[in-house]
This record gives C-alpha cells, structure tokens and sequence, in this order.
C-alpha cells in the first residue's frame, strides 16, 4: 500500500472511530439548544441594538474582516462597541481596552480592532450576559454592540444574527465535531438572519451562488450574501507609511486559520515568497523571533522583506522594542471583504434598519411617546 493510501486509511477509520462521540455531542448541543427555543433557559434581550457575528464551525471563515465591514459601515452614525470573548488572552473577566492595552489582556482580534478603529469602543468578556450591562454601566453612550464569535452565545438574544460559512467549506457539507468541525448541527443556520458565504473567489459566477443558495436552503426572511477578500496596500510595521511588496522576496509570517488565500495573494506580485506558519492566535517567543530573524537573514535573496497580517501584527507588537532594533522592514497587509453581484446595499440596508428601528423604538419607550418609525430609503 502507498504512503499517500495509506495515511487516508488510517485518518478514514480514525475519523469513524470518533462518529459515536460526534453523536453524544450533537445530542448535548440539541439538548441545550431546545431548552432555550422552549423558554426554559431564558435569553435576555438588551435595549441597545446588539448584532452577533458568528459561524457554525469552529474557525478560519474570516469573522474579523466582516467585523471591521460593520465597522465602517455604522461608525460614523453611531457611537459602535464591540465585545470579543478576547481568545487566548491571559486575563479573565470584563476589560474595557485602553491606552495600556495589549494582545495579552485582550486578544489578538480585539486589539487590531483597537488599534484600527480609535473611536471603536473595544471591550471582551467570556460571558456576554454579564459583560453587556458592564459595558453600559462604563460606556451608557454606546449605541450599538457587535458581538464577535457569539453565534453559540444564546443567554443573550441578539437582535440580529449574521452567520458565516467558508466557500470551500460551507457548513451543509460539513459535520458535527469531533466528526467533522461543526459547533452545532446544520440546522442552527435557521437562527442567523443573514448568511454570509465568505472566502469566494473572484470569478465566482451567479449560476455556481445560485447554485450555493439552494444548498443552503434558506428559511423564510432569511438573506443570502456573497463576499471575497479584498487585501489592501501594505504598511510599515513601525512607520505606518505604504509599502510596496511587487517584485521583491517575501518572507510570510502568518498564524491564522486558513492561510491559502494569503499565500495566492502574495505570489500574484512577489519575486518569491517563503512562509512561516504557526498555529492560529500563536504568540510569538524569543525562539519564534530567533526563527524569523535567522531566516530571513539565511535567505540568499536581494530586496527582501518580512510580511505579516494584522492578526499576527497585533501580538508582534508585543516584540516591538526587539523587532525595531532588527532594522529589517516588515510589512503589514490589511485585509477587508467585498460584497459580489452589487449586494452591498441591500446588506446595508438590513443593517441600518435593524439599528435605526431599534434606537428609535428605545428612544420612544424612554420618552414615553409615541412611536413612529420611517424606514430608510437606502
């Protein structure tokens, strides 16, 4: 038997030796999930818009750039908090980020919002339930939540769910954990309002959604968006001032989920690229730097620089002081997400409606008056 046959064998009865823990999850997650739609576990719905941002599987569909798109789209309206569980971060409990903030008090992903977003009110709590009032009771002026990687969390009710799912990996072709990388069954997609199919490619066609949607099979009220990658111009890591990475040698240093897309991106404009991978939300250490730092050094190449993600950039500035000293530039490439086939409007139209409404039916409790609510025109 070859090797390749071999290892396929091996995983194949590894992957049915774990279908019977798959089921008592499944079961578990089932169990839980009834309680909350039969009302014995309650779910708590705040008076300020919250909007949960989540996926089924357990990573890699890109949530933080769609994060950021709602971001952008609500901050210049609104007073907008997000509220991050701050994963592997090495503090507990409610903290509200600040000027002494760091990747290691709040995580990765919170602390590139904070760094990218300086009227963003960034905040992480473990349990949103109590994490909510605290963040009000800090910050009364905030006028919509987002809550990053929620989709789980149903001790708060969000008024509006956005479920993503990766292209190459949708959910409806994918199975419970440990069978498969699912955090619940495929028939949690009918609590999302919207579902986000993330990680197109670019040539992606109307039949092959069209195509995409049926598999879905969304439920009533339910909308269907298609988005992609769009990266940025690169930046210094010290300066901030652009960065042009074409034609020169790339040494990628990544720790994310799912880095093919990165990968492809880079060798359309570098001379050669050589990546260093590490695990999703990796720290950094002396040694990792020490491999970066060699590496680069030992690359028999001419105008080369490093290049990383602002994930990775966010815990790299824990070295900043040792990366400096290098004297090396490393570039940092941001990355956003684009809405296909002209949709963008009507996802933003879902968006603001939902906040509007929800603002203007608080305002009009609090004031004791009467209601009356006029929809936008976007």
């Amino acid at each position: 038997m070859e090797q390749g046959n071999f290892l396929y064998y091996v995983f194949s009865v590894v992957r049915l030796l774990l279908y019977p823990f798959a089921l008592i999850y499944g079961a578990l997650v089932w169990w839980r999930n009834r309680m909350y739609d039969v009302g014995f576990f309650s779910s708590i719905r705040f008076s300020v818009p919250v909007i949960s941002i989540g996926n089924l599987s357990t990573g890699g569909t890109g949530k933080t750039p769609h994060v950021e798109y709602l971001i952008r789209l609500l901050q210049y309206q609104y007073q907008v908090a997000t509220m991050s569980r701050g994963y592997k971060r090495r503090t507990q409990g409610f903290i509200l980020a600040d000027e002494q903030t760091n990747a290691l008090r709040i995580g990765d992903e919170p602390m590139q919002y904070y760094l990218k977003f300086p009227e963003l009110v960034v905040s992480v709590a473990e349990e949103r339930i109590t994490g909510i009032p605290a963040l009000l009771q800090r910050r009364p002026d905030v006028d919509v939540i987002l809550l990053d990687d929620a989709y789980q969390h149903r001790s708060v009710k969000a008024g509006l769910n956005v479920l993503i799912t990766d292209y190459s990996k949708p959910y409806y072709k994918d199975y419970i954990l440990p069978f498969g990388s699912l955090r619940e069954s495929r028939n949690a997609s009918k609590r999302a309002d919207v579902i986000i199919v993330s990680k197109c490619p670019d040539n992606l066609s109307e039949a092959k959604a069209k195509e995409m949607v049926v598999a879905l099979a969304p439920i009533k009220g339910q909308h269907v968006f298609f988005t992609g990658l769009h990266y940025d111009v690169p930046f210094n890591f010290v300066t901030g001032e652009p960065v042009d990475i074409s034609g020169k040698s790339v040494l990628l240093v990544c720790g994310i989920a799912r880095p093919e897309p990165l990968v492809g991106f880079v060798k359309q404009y570098a001379a050669d690229v050589h990546t260093l991978t590490y695990k999703d939300h990796h720290y950094f250490v002396s040694a990792d730097l020490e491999e970066i730092k060699s590496t680069f050094e030992k690359w028999d190449v001419t105008e080369k620089i490093i290049l990383t993600t602002e994930k990775d950039a966010a815990r790299l500035r824990l070295h900043n002081d040792k990366l400096v000293q290098w004297g090396i530039t490393i570039a940092v490439l941001p990355v956003a997400i684009k809405v296909f086939f002209g949709q963008g409007p009507t996802l933003h139209h879902i968006v603001l409606q939902y906040v509007d409404k929800t603002i203007a039916e608080n305002n009009e409790f609090m004031n004791g008056g009467e209601y009356e609510y006029l929809e936008s025109n976007m």
